[in-house]
């Protein structure tokens, strides 16, 4: 489908979808604005101070400096006697890449790009604020709108919750969006259980005894020991992670010796790489299998080894009963034959996941297309579909509705 495409029935005949494309302009222009000055992780300054400039034009309460440059807006409902709660998630934050696009929007901020659509998630749920604040006895309870910074790897979640988010903010339930490129316009995707996988790194230290490169045999050669841990890496996904079990192991990098010294063996080299899981049990097995397969392979080649082992993201899982709930919700919006209950995993990674530790919740995908054309996440091509901030937007504030009826 035609990532320009225009949304159909029955979404438009869904009240809060009529606002919302109403809105479409004004959510348009917020997003473009924001993708044109995009920020770092924990650097959103100018973005927070447009997010509050919104909210406070709206009459919501808000609270800013939450995980450094995060914001939490709270809207409670004319009625709050259910004592209900729900927490909308977005993310903020920008990637370290230059744009390759030409039009008006394009990032004006060297070397910084909206590349995964942040922006777009900022505007959707903006969105949904602009919506809950003008039809405040459309739901009893309190509503709890999470502006989040750096997603991208530099732990924004985390940073939040360590700064009290759900102590100071006590959302029941959480949930959070993302487009995905490889959807069709128009189509939710959302399932229980890991719907995106654990993010480790691990950084190996493979100590040898360096030498001339003309007496190899007075030396312990770390470059050699290093090709074959290498390749002895790539027999523990095969052999030791049980058949109906996921992971992905790949190494990315290898650094040692000095190119202009080419007749020198080094002393050390060091691999550097990533891990994948969507289990803890397979996340432990994956660690202590690399660091057991690496030293025996390196012991035998006259060498030792040593490793950092990160585990930045644990594994996205969307507990089963507000996974269901949200599937009903978009079913509602979008008709049951473009939501998606049984989605492929991905084993990309994603710092909700802290988040749905702490509460039960859910994380959807919002089809927006564009893949047909190369415009992938993380690509310098890469540019939001404005056309879905209605649907976005629809959703986030329909999982609040429905979640707490009057």
């Amino acid at each position: 489908m035609d990532s320009s495409a225009v949304l159909q029935a029955p979404e438009q005949g869904h009240p809060v979808y009529r606002f919302m494309h109403g809105e479409q302009g004004v959510l348009s222009a917020l997003r473009r604005e924001i993708h044109s000055w995009p920020e770092l992780g924990f650097e959103e300054s100018r973005t927070s101070d447009r997010i509050s400039a919104e909210l406070a034009l709206l009459g919501i309460d808000h609270h800013r400096n939450i995980g450094k440059t995060g914001i939490v807006g709270v809207i409670h409902g004319e009625r709050t006697d259910s004592g209900r709660s729900v927490g909308l998630r977005a993310d903020m934050d920008a990637l370290a890449l230059t744009e390759i696009n030409s039009f008006d929007h394009v990032s004006r901020n060297p070397g910084v790009m909206h590349a995964c659509g942040h922006d777009g998630h900022t505007a959707m749920l903006m969105g949904a604020a602009r919506y809950l604040s003008r039809h405040r006895g459309a739901f009893n309870g309190t509503v709890y709108l999470i502006f989040q910074p750096a997603e991208e790897g530099r732990g924004g979640a985390q940073a939040m919750l360590d700064d009290g988010l759900f102590e100071r903010f006590p959302a029941q339930q959480i949930y959070a969006l993302h487009n995905a490129p490889t959807l069709p316009v128009g189509t939710i995707s959302v399932a229980p259980g890991a719907c995106m996988s654990s993010a480790d790194m691990f950084t190996m230290r493979i100590s040898g005894r360096g030498g001339h490169g003309a007496h190899p045999h007075l030396a312990a050669d770390p470059v050699v020991a290093a090709a074959h841990v290498v390749t002895a890496l790539q027999s523990i996904v095969a052999r030791s992670v049980p058949p109906l079990e996921t992971a992905v192991l790949s190494v990315c990098s290898i650094r040692g010796g000095d190119f202009n010294a080419r007749n020198v063996i080094p002393d050390f080299v060091e691999i550097g790489g990533t891990v994948r899981t969507f289990s803890s049990s397979v996340q432990d097995l994956m660690e202590r299998r690399l660091l057991e397969v690496a030293t025996s392979v390196a012991q035998a080649h006259g060498a030792s080894v040593s490793m950092d082992y990160e585990r930045l993201f644990p594994p996205t899982v969307s507990t089963e009963r507000e996974a269901a709930f949200a599937a009903q919700v978009a079913m509602r919006l979008v008709g049951a034959e473009r939501v998606i209950t049984k989605p492929m995993p991905s084993t990309g990674s994603e710092d909700f996941s802290f988040m749905l530790l702490r509460r039960p919740g859910a994380y959807l995908r919002v089809g927006q297309g564009g893949a047909e054309a190369g415009r992938m996440l993380h690509n310098p091509h890469y540019d939001f579909n404005d056309q879905i901030l209605p649907l976005g937007a629809s959703l986030l504030a329909g999982l609040a509705l429905d979640a707490m009826p009057v």
